[in-house]
């Protein structure tokens, strides 16, 4: 046997174990809690939103890109939501209805923090109630984890009180521009008049021709 063939085939074993270790201990290495998330939007410590690959309540690939030349407003939560989700969708709703016209200019998205049950179909059947501009967003559990951690989301499966599985989540919404760059959020509960004393002079700005 080659002696600098074995060395290096030794070295090479041993960054790859290494590898390894590194990888375990990212899996073993627990999430943010919802206090931790909280703070980093509070004060934009860490860049906010980015690239995803998910799709539509129609079964159709999505993604960040397909959104671009609208403002965009981004919504967590799941359909089995009893009382936050359906909340907040609902003032989302009313302020699209609100802006007239102008809604076409905005696009409003509701990303499903339980894929397992949130199919397409059952997005679209959710989301009729609401708005009929509304998009739905799913996917694989990997993708959902990696948008919500791209936008600082707290979410995590917990027992329900009937003894089915439910989600505890941040109920934030998001407000991004024409190029994805994150605005701001509003809190949960903000009413639709409050969103729009941000969103239209946004629109206000963003107009053709007056920059």
């Amino acid at each position: 046997m080659n002696p600098r063939r074995g060395a290096g085939a030794a070295a090479l074993a041993a960054c790859a174990l290494g590898l390894l270790v590194a990888l375990a201990r990212a899996e073993e290495a627990p999430r943010r809690s919802a206090a931790e998330l909280m703070d980093v939007l509070m004060w934009n410590r860490e860049p906010v939103g980015g690239p995803f690959a998910l799709v539509d309540h129609e079964g159709r690939p999505r993604t960040d890109a397909d959104f671009r030349g609208k403002l965009l407003i981004v919504y967590f939560g799941f359909t089995a939501c009893p009382d936050i989700c359906p909340t907040d969708l609902m003032e989302v709703a009313r302020a699209l209805t609100l802006l007239g016209a102008e809604a076409e200019r905005v696009q409003a998205v509701f990303v499903t923090l339980d894929p397992e049950r949130d199919s397409p179909a059952h997005l679209a059947a959710y989301l009729q109630s609401f708005h009929p501009a509304l998009v739905g967003l799913t996917g694989s559990p990997d993708a959902i984890r990696r948008m919500a951690d791209a936008y600082k989301v707290y979410f995590a499966k917990a027992e329900g009180a009937d003894g089915n599985g439910t989600i505890e989540h941040s109920a934030f919404v998001y407000l991004m521009d024409r190029s994805g760059a994150y605005l701001g959020f509003f809190p949960p509960g903000t009413s639709a008049e409050r969103m729009l004393t941000i969103i239209r002079p946004q629109l206000a700005a963003e107009r053709p021709g007056t920059r």
